[in-house]
């Protein structure tokens, strides 16, 4: 009984060293972006008035700068805008035509 008390402690010790561990380096790995979701949203509404958002995300990228990729509907227009999530500057701005047709509900 004895060396499976051992065991159990040192078990504990070892998972809670990984556990920090891996804490540690994500918190180190990937700092937080300096412009928010919402920040990202105003920008590219501001280069697209009038439209909605369609959806937003976050791409972090290892050698190009992490962005916010803002995707709007304005009429029958998809917009795709890449934000800097560090500066807020506008990166890539495409746009095409969206089928009234197309669904998702196939």
């Amino acid at each position: 009984m004895h060396i499976t008390t051992k065991i159990i402690v040192a078990s504990a010790g070892v998972m809670a060293l990984v556990a920090g561990g891996s804490a540690a380096f994500a918190a180190v790995d990937r700092p937080a972006p300096k412009v928010g979701a919402e920040q990202a949203i105003q920008i590219a509404q501001k280069q697209v008035p009038g439209s909605w958002v369609r959806e937003v995300g976050f791409d972090g990228r290892a050698t190009q700068p992490d962005v916010w990729e803002v995707e709007l509907i304005k009429g029958d227009t998809e917009y795709e805008l890449d934000v800097d999530a560090a500066t807020g500057k506008l990166l890539k701005q495409e746009s095409e035509r969206v089928d009234s047709d197309d669904s998702d509900d196939d």
